[in-house]
């Protein structure tokens, strides 16, 4: 009888402590790692670093930007040995950890990452370059809130060389996620100021939540914030934001955002 009871509630804390059983709060995270390199300290690995700033943050959801898996640059910050960036962070957090190439790179692949506390199902989708340059990409789970609800969390980086990439691929972000009424968060590198075309399309369909929580910073470069190029966007649901802040580390030029929200 004793076995049967300490079964039974080892499968009732591990069902209360899932995603699934329902939660009040979302922690969600955006960073963009520069390829994996500190990026004021020129030829080493900053991704200790970087797992060190989201354990501390412990997230549910992080959207990684500019991501190496097993390129030859990723070698050379590693003793000659390629990295599978995403999955060292993973292995670094204790999460699950999802990869979406934007494009093959230096003898590996190059693009966004994501990382959760639960397995999830992702999908990558391919943005438009009409004006060419570097291929780009969005990467998106469906993460359960209780047994029949899921907020969907995608993570981008779009085009940095031409605004006519930046407005086909924002785009293409709204038309992807007009399929369903759950609600969703878009998060990364969007490579606009809130003063450009992309960013006053984006917030036609999209909540600032920067804005929403009335505390806007700049998100690049560390050493001295110029721009903010760095967002989380939300549907139009009604969202409560209970934390908002851009985090001062300096292991990228870019800072990390978080995000908490009430459910």
């Amino acid at each position: 009888m004793v076995n049967y009871l300490s079964i039974f509630c080892c499968v009732v804390l591990s069902f209360l402590a899932s995603p699934a059983a329902g939660q009040d709060t979302l922690t969600v995270m955006s960073y963009n790692i520069y390829h994996g390199e500190h990026f004021y300290k020129s030829g080493e690995s900053n991704l200790e670093e970087i797992a060190s700033v989201i354990n501390r943050v412990s997230p549910d959801l992080v959207s990684l930007q500019e991501v190496d898996s097993l390129t030859g640059r990723s070698a050379d910050l590693n003793d000659g040995v390629p990295v599978n960036q995403v999955k060292k962070l993973a292995e670094q957090t204790g999460m699950y950890g999802y990869f979406g190439k934007a494009m093959d790179f230096d003898g590996g692949g190059y693009g966004e990452g994501l990382l959760a506390n639960t397995s999830l199902n992702v999908e990558k989708v391919a943005l438009p370059i009409p004006k060419g340059g570097e291929p780009r990409t969005l990467i998106v789970a469906e993460y359960p809130i209780d047994k029949q609800q899921y907020i969907r969390f995608g993570g981008t980086h779009l085009c940095h060389q031409y605004q006519k990439n930046r407005v086909a691929q924002i785009e293409k972000i709204n038309s992807y996620f007009s399929n369903g009424d759950s609600p969703a968060i878009i998060a990364g590198d969007f490579n606009f100021t809130p003063e450009q075309k992309p960013y006053h399309i984006t917030v036609k369909k999209w909540v600032d939540a920067a804005k929403l929580a009335g505390n806007i910073k700049r998100t690049i470069p560390y050493d001295n914030p110029s721009s903010r190029i760095d967002y989380f966007f939300l549907s139009e649901q009604n969202w409560k934001i209970i934390e908002m802040k851009v985090l001062r580390e300096n292991n990228s030029d870019h800072m990390p955002l978080v995000l908490k929200v009430v459910i």
